[in-house]
């Protein structure tokens, strides 16, 4: 038996419960863990330079492997094999047990010390590299956030458009109110706003393709009077708003902002009105960002736990009036994202390459076993100035 063998067979004996997984090794040797062989995912692995550095640091290698072909799947889909480590070995924070996950949880506050010119940064290695992506495989509206499904048969675009209804809803708008969306993505959130109620919009947001796109939108639907579009910080904007509105963008603060971010709305919420704040969360609590997600897709990014939101509403002084935990739609929106990224692989590997596919692949494939698996859900937290800032029972939300 070879050296390698012998390594991961003693690494990794029992941590296949379920299903199958075979490796073959740089020397050609197999290993099979788990108990159904018949049915084993297998993957290759190229050099023992993969092997060492995944087995060293699995929760950055791993991904590093997969999107620099260090590491081949063979048989199966990436999901297959993402679930079936999800579901085998990755514990219950998410992280494969490397000890470079405690000093990642130390790090955190640096990794995420957002100043405004690092946090335009962070935003433009996203969401400006080309709006031609996202429409590779996000709805007709643009909506790059957790889609909201009845069920498992609702379309995409359905499930979008219920999404921003439902935040409507809970806005509870009236006629002549200041609307804020605060990291308002292409503008379609806003426009959908003005077109609810007659209302004013101002959506901020730091990326200057999605800035471009939203202006134009609102002059061709005839909004731009009462949808106003800004690239802009948030913390640089003066006035009081009736409304609030942050979907897809708390994200992005960084925990070292928090209290300051929760500060901000209490100052600039008028004493009847309402914030909603839009989330990913995080459910075994704080942790830090999966290395590989923040050196390649959101750096400076951070899914925070509830422990870590509500201290900084308690301390800004707003009362919270509801939370609403979205289960598993943001897994059956990540699905029809990747589905339909993968049937256009061909146009996006046109406008970057093929490398550029599998970490996106990877990402989105990734991103929705954590969410199928629990590890992450997406919390819709409401708070005001006052108890009555919103009516005392939530049927008013599906009148």
């Amino acid at each position: 038996m070879g050296f390698w063998k012998r390594v991961i067979e003693s690494r990794l004996r029992d941590t296949i419960r379920e299903g199958g997984l075979e490796i073959v090794l740089p020397g050609g040797e197999n290993v099979f863990l788990g108990p159904d062989r018949d049915n084993a995912l297998r993957v290759s692995l190229k050099t023992s330079g993969w092997l060492r550095r995944i087995l060293f640091d699995p929760d950055l290698q791993f991904g590093e492997a997969y999107v620099d072909e260090g590491l081949v799947q063979e048989t199966g889909d990436l999901y297959d094999l993402l679930d079936l480590l999800w579901t085998n070995v990755l514990d219950a924070t998410g992280e494969g047990g490397s000890p470079w996950s405690v000093l990642r949880k130390l790090s955190r506050t640096v990794a995420q010390f957002n100043l405004q010119e690092r946090a335009a940064r962070n935003v433009a290695h996203h969401y400006d590299i080309g709006n031609d992506l996202y429409r590779l495989f996000l709805d007709e509206d643009m909506q790059y956030s957790c889609a909201y499904f009845p069920d498992a048969d609702t379309s995409l675009e359905d499930a979008q458009r219920l999404k921003k209804d439902h935040i409507a809803r809970k806005l509870c708008l009236k006629s002549g109110e200041k609307v804020l969306d605060l990291g308002c993505g292409w503008g379609g959130l806003a426009l959908h706003l003005a077109k609810t109620a007659d209302i004013d919009v101002l959506g901020v947001t730091l990326s200057r393709e999605q800035f471009g796109l939203a202006q134009e939108r609102a002059r061709a639907a005839g909004l731009d009077k009462r949808v106003t579009f800004r690239l802009e910080d948030y913390r640089n904007l003066d006035g009081t708003f009736d409304k609030i509105v942050s979907v897809g963008m708390f994200e992005h603060v960084g925990v070292p902002h928090y209290q300051e971010y929760f500060d901000w709305i209490a100052g600039h919420l008028a004493e009847t009105g309402s914030a909603l704040v839009h989330t990913i969360g995080r459910r075994p609590g704080p942790g830090a960002t999966n290395p590989w997600i923040a050196r390649h897709i959101f750096p400076g990014g951070y899914i925070p736990a509830l422990s870590e939101i509500l201290p900084a509403i308690e301390k800004s002084g707003l009362v919270l009036l509801d939370i609403e935990v979205l289960r598993l739609h943001y897994a059956e929106t990540l699905k029809a994202w990747r589905e339909r990224f993968l049937s256009r692989a061909d146009e996006a590997r046109s406008l970057y390459d093929d490398r550029f596919v599998r970490m996106w692949d990877f990402y989105l494939a990734s991103s929705e076993a954590s969410f199928r698996h629990g590890f992450h859900n997406v919390y819709q937290i409401l708070v005001g100035h006052r108890q009555d800032a919103i009516p005392l029972t939530r049927d008013y939300m599906y009148r």
